[in-house]
C-alpha cells in the first residue's frame, strides 16, 4: 500500500507546472526501481534462465539419443518389417494397393509443372495410382496452365484428376479434406501428400509403402526434405541448419523412443484408416498437420521417420515469405496446445510416458518455451538489465547455453563445419570465455575475428552466392 501512495505521489508531481521534465523523470525512475522494476526484472530472468536450463536439458537428451542411433545402428526402419513388392503373374497389378497422390496448390506459378511431373513419374503401376491435383488458385491464368498441365499428363495415360473449389474454406486442410470426399480417393488405401515446391524421387512409393503395409500399427511415414536452394542466400543457409537439426535430430529422436513426431504436412504418406480414424483434416489451427498427428497418435497410432529417404524442395528466399512461414509455425502450436492439452491428458490409449512426451518436450519446451525465452531473455530482460545493474546476469545463462545450443544445432548440417567455420566457432566460445569470465576485454577482438572467419566460411566476403 506504501509502494502505491509513492506511485500516486510521483505521478501527481509528474503532471505538476514544473519544466524540469528530464529532473521529475530521474526521480520517478530512481523512485520505481528498488521496490518495482528490480523485483519485477529479477523475476523474468529467474524465469528465462529456468527455461534456458529446460531448453538445453532437452538439447542434449535428443543429441544423445540420435548420437546412440548413429553410434550403434539402431535405425529406426529396422525394427519394422520391409519387404518390396514384387511382381506376381497370377494377380498382375493387384498385388499393390491403391495409393492416392495429393498436390495441393495456391498460385504456384514457378513450380507447377516440376511438382506435377513429379507426382505423375511416381514408379507405382499405373491403374494402382490416382493423382490429384488440388487448385486453389486465385489467379486465373495460373488455373488455366496447371489445368493444361494436368490434361498434358491425362493424356500420356496418367490418373490424374484437376480439382478446384468454389472457395477456400480451410485454406490447405480445406482442400486435403475436400479432395478426399470423391468417390476415387475413398477406395486408395494410402495418401501420399506433396506441396506444390516438392519434388519426391521416382521410387519414393516404392520405399515408403512397404512399411505401411506389413507393418498395421503404423499410421504414417515421413520422409526427409532435401533443400535445393540452400546456397541461394546467407538467409537460406541458416534455414538449412535449423532443419536438418529438425529432421536429423527432433524427428528421428522422436521416432525411435515414442513412435511420435510432428507431420511435417508434406513428403509423407498416411494410412486412410488412420487419417479417417483420427477424425480427417481440420482448419481450426493453422498448423493442420501437427494438429492431425497429435490426434492420429491418440488414436494410438505409431509414426515412422525416414531420414534415407529425402524429398526435393525449396526454402524461402526473401524475408517476408520467411517471416511468414515462421509465424505460422511459431503461433500454430501454441494454439494446438491450448485446445488440445486436456484431451491429451484424458486419453485411456497412450502410455502414460508418451503422454508426458508430447506435452513436455514435444509442445511445452520445444513450440512455447523455446519461442518465449529467446523473446524475454534478449529482447527485455538484458536491454532492461542495462539501466538496472541491480541485477546480476549470469554469463553462463546468456552466453554458455546459448554457444552449446548453436553447435547442437550445426552439427545437423556437417557440410557447413569446414576449417573457417571451426575456427570462428572457437575464437566465439573463447570471446565469450573472456566475456564472462577475463578481465582485459580481448572479446572484442575475438568477436570480431570470429565474424570474420564465419563469414568466410558461409561463403560470404561481399559477393552473392548465385542461385544453383
Amino acid at each position: 500500500m506504501k509502494n502505491f501512495s509513492k506511485l500516486a505521489f510521483l505521478v501527481e508531481s509528474f503532471t505538476g507546472t514544473s519544466n524540469d521534465i528530464v529532473g521529475q523523470i530521474k526521480e520517478i525512475w530512481t523512485q520505481l526501481k528498488a521496490p518495482l522494476v528490480v523485483p519485477l526484472l529479477t523475476t523474468l530472468l529467474t524465469i528465462c534462465l529456468v527455461m534456458s536450463i529446460m531448453l538445453f536439458i532437452e538439447r542434449v537428451y535428443m543429441g544423445l539419443v540420435t548420437g546412440y542411433i548413429k553410434l550403434f545402428r539402431k535405425t529406426t526402419e529396422k525394427r519394422y518389417k520391409f519387404e518390396s513388392f514384387k511382381d506376381d503373374i497370377e494377380l498382375g497389378s493387384s498385388a499393390y494397393p491403391l495409393v492416392l497422390v495429393q498436390v495441393p496448390m495456391f498460385n504456384e506459378k514457378e513450380v507447377y509443372e516440376l511438382s506435377i511431373g513429379a507426382a505423375c513419374g511416381l514408379s507405382w503401376p499405373a491403374d494402382r495410382i490416382v493423382i490429384q491435383v488440388l487448385d486453389d488458385s486465385t489467379d486465373p491464368i495460373i488455373k488455366g496452365l496447371v489445368q493444361v498441365e494436368c490434361q498434358k499428363w491425362a493424356s500420356k495415360g496418367k490418373n490424374i484428376h484437376y480439382q478446384v473449389r468454389d472457395n477456400r474454406k480451410g485454406y490447405k486442410a480445406g482442400a486435403l479434406k475436400e479432395g478426399l470426399k470423391h468417390l476415387y480417393a475413398n477406395e486408395c488405401e494410402y495418401v501420399a501428400i506433396f506441396d506444390a515446391d516438392f519434388q519426391p524421387e521416382p521410387d519414393f512409393l516404392m520405399q515408403t509403402i512397404p512399411y505401411l503395409h506389413h507393418n498395421p500399427e503404423l499410421g504414417l511415414v515421413q520422409a526427409r526434405w532435401k533443400f535445393v536452394n540452400s546456397n541461394e542466400c546467407l538467409m537460406t543457409r541458416m534455414q538449412e541448419m535449423s532443419l536438418d537439426y529438425h529432421f536429423k535430430v527432433e524427428q528421428e529422436s522422436g521416432s525411435s523412443t515414442y513412435a511420435f513426431f510432428g507431420f511435417n504436412g508434406t513428403a509423407g504418406v498416411w494410412r486412410m484408416a488412420a487419417l479417417d480414424g483420427a477424425g480427417g483434416w481440420q482448419d481450426r489451427t493453422t498448423v493442420e498437420d501437427m494438429d492431425l498427428a497429435v490426434r492420429a497418435t491418440l488414436k494410438g497410432w505409431k509414426f515412422l521417420y525416414l531420414g534415407s529417404i529425402k524429398v526435393k524442395n525449396e526454402l524461402p528466399s526473401t524475408f517476408k515469405a520467411y517471416r511468414y512461414q515462421q509465424h505460422r509455425w511459431s503461433c500454430g502450436p501454441a494454439n494446438l496446445f491450448r485446445k488440445m492439452v486436456l484431451e491429451i491428458i484424458r486419453n485411456k490409449k497412450v502410455t502414460l510416458w508418451k503422454k508426458l512426451y508430447v506435452i513436455y518436450s514435444f509442445f511445452f519446451v520445444r513450440k512455447i518455451v523455446a519461442h518465449i525465452v529467446t523473446f524475454i531473455l534478449y529482447c527485455v530482460v538484458l536491454p532492461m538489465a542495462m539501466m538496472v545493474p541491480e541485477v546480476a546476469i549470469p554469463k553462463w545463462g546468456v552466453v554458455l547455453i546459448p554457444i552449446v545450443i548453436t553447435l547442437l544445432n550445426a552439427f545437423g548440417t556437417p557440410r557447413l563445419l569446414f576449417l573457417e567455420l571451426s575456427v570462428g566457432v572457437f575464437l566465439l566460445i573463447c570471446g565469450s570465455l573472456d566475456f564472462s569470465f577475463g578481465q582485459y576485454r580481448y572479446y572484442i577482438y575475438l568477436y570480431l575475428q570470429a565474424i570474420a572467419f564465419l563469414v568466410m566460411g558461409s561463403g560470404y566476403v561481399g559477393t552473392r552466392v548465385p542461385n544453383s
